[in-house]
């Protein structure tokens, strides 16, 4: 990227291109997310590479609801939600009632579709998890936000319907939190509220930040766990072969030490011999004599 390009130093720029690096990783297989998350980290510049890292893999049950937010029939469930919620506001009772059936059946279809795609993956969905995907699904159509946040593909936890809070969804999505609108303050407050608000606030940015922090201390000593591993891998190898090495040496020592002994009897023989050959050839001296 050209130094003077504006999108460079654009938060909201580098906001969009992590969301889309999290929506690409969290639709990878399970078994494959690790280092497809390594290899998109070291494609990326520093800074987004810092982010991608913090990704976490999603559980197997939030990856299948993943593989189907672009599904056309997901589409079909957003509309439903819409119309649930028209229905509710004019409170039609005969309409929720064919809306309720119209949504219990598109969960359903919408579960075995996941379902039909993590096989697909080569993953196959414990019947648990496949009751996550058909809450998170029935989530996502009675709630807006719920709805929004399966949209992006970016879940990292499944949901579940009345349970969609704000302080909650950093844990289980990555990336922005779509579909979540800033409140207006009421036009009066009582002053111990404002206070106990902004200390909430606080400490919600602070426990944040320390879980960002611990996710990236988590990358980090995994990555010095995996050098550590290799090279303890290394060592035992070589000492494996040090160890062959010792024992060959060790039997040629055994050998060079038998054939000296061998070789010192030969020696003594020898020498028992020649003395022999010696008093014969003087005993043959003196009876010349």
């Amino acid at each position: 990227m050209a130094l003077d390009d504006p999108a460079r130093d654009d938060p909201a720029s580098d906001g969009d291109q992590f969301d889309a690096a999290a929506a690409e990783l969290l639709s990878v297989a399970p078994r494959e997310f690790i280092p497809a998350r390594t290899r998109r980290a070291g494609d990326a510049d520093p800074g987004l590479a810092a982010r991608i890292r913090t990704v976490r893999k999603p559980t197997v049950a939030a990856w299948a609801v993943n593989l189907i937010s672009h599904d056309a029939t997901f589409r079909e469930a957003l509309d439903l939600s819409a119309a649930l919620r028209e229905a509710q506001d004019d409170l039609d009772a005969a309409e929720l009632a064919r809306l309720g059936g119209r949504r219990r059946a598109l969960v359903a279809a919408l579960a075995r579709r996941a379902t039909d795609l993590a096989a697909e993956a080569g993953v196959a969905l414990a019947p648990a998890a496949r009751d996550e995907v058909e809450r998170t699904i029935n989530a996502a159509i009675v709630d807006a936000v719920a709805g929004a946040i399966v949209a992006s593909g970016r879940l990292v936890r499944t949901l579940e319907a009345g349970s969609v809070e704000s302080g909650d969804l950093a844990d289980r999505v990555a990336g922005s939190i779509p579909g979540v609108q800033e409140v207006a303050p009421p036009a009066r407050d009582d002053l111990a509220e404002r206070r106990a608000r902004r200390v909430a606030e606080k400490e919600r940015r602070e426990a944040q930040r320390a879980a960002s922090d611990a996710r990236r201390a988590l990358t980090r000593a995994e990555e010095r766990g995996a050098s550590a591993r290799e090279r303890a891998d290394r060592l035992h190898d070589r000492a494996e072969e040090l160890r062959r090495d010792l024992a060959r040496v060790m039997a040629d020592a055994e050998s060079a030490d038998a054939t000296v002994d061998e070789l010192d009897r030969e020696v003594g023989d020898a020498r028992a011999a020649l003395a022999a050959a010696e008093r014969k050839v003087a005993a043959a001296g003196d009876g010349d004599q």
